[in-house]
């Protein structure tokens, strides 16, 4: 059996980090460095250094699309016109939330909500955050309320644990999150899991040659 290969990552927050590394044990590889984690603009800054090395390795960068552009090809065009051999480059719909919100199933038993509450076509919300948020605030548990709505006046768009909940649910391999099932709803993330195999294929392939 060959080896796991390795896939170093940049993202633009702590969740996008927990995001990537569930992902890539996924599909079979595990996770090196991640880099970035302090926000879209420095992600941007250093895309063509990341780019550069993964003319060598595998690499995975996942940028939200947000509403800076109309669709993920046009943002990735812009940022990354020529991508590298082992570069996946994708692009959340319109945030990485959306991923998370596409296993509803497994969402509904994590925040104690109802089902039927979670949009079944994440990608098409205009802002998946407030949508979760708003979500939790129908929560039956008081303590998944305390911590992922924020609190009256506080000015703030999350809650006071909002981060560390979402980790919580994307890292729980048995009982949380899963990637193959959300994909299912999710086009951009059927696009990261296709494009990330085809690149451990082909590392795969190069260490045999």
């Amino acid at each position: 059996m060959a080896e796991p290969i390795l896939v170093s990552a940049a993202v633009e927050g702590l969740v996008d980090e927990a995001v990537v590394r569930r992902i890539i044990q996924e599909v079979g590889g595990y996770t090196g460095p991640v880099y970035g984690k302090n926000g879209k603009a420095s992600l941007s800054h250093k895309i063509k250094g990341y780019n550069q090395a993964a003319m060598y390795r595998p690499w995975l960068v996942i940028v939200d699309l947000n509403h800076e552009v109309d669709c993920a090809p046009l943002l990735r065009a812009t940022w990354l016109p020529d991508p590298a051999a082992y570069m996946c480059f994708r692009v959340a719909v319109r945030t990485v939330e959306a991923w998370l919100l596409a296993d509803y199933e497994r969402l509904s038993e994590f925040m104690n909500v109802d089902a039927g509450r979670i949009p079944k076509d994440p990608e098409k919300l205009a802002d998946p955050k407030k949508t979760l948020v708003e979500l939790a605030r129908h929560s039956r548990s008081s303590v998944m309320r305390e911590d992922m709505v924020p609190r009256s006046g506080s000015g703030r768009l999350v809650g006071p644990a909002y981060t560390s909940r979402l980790i919580e649910f994307v890292t729980n391999v048995e009982e949380g999150w899963r990637p193959p099932v959300a994909a299912e709803c999710s086009r951009s993330l059927n696009h990261c899991l296709q494009r990330l195999r085809k690149l451990l294929l082909m590392a795969v392939h190069r260490e045999c040659v």
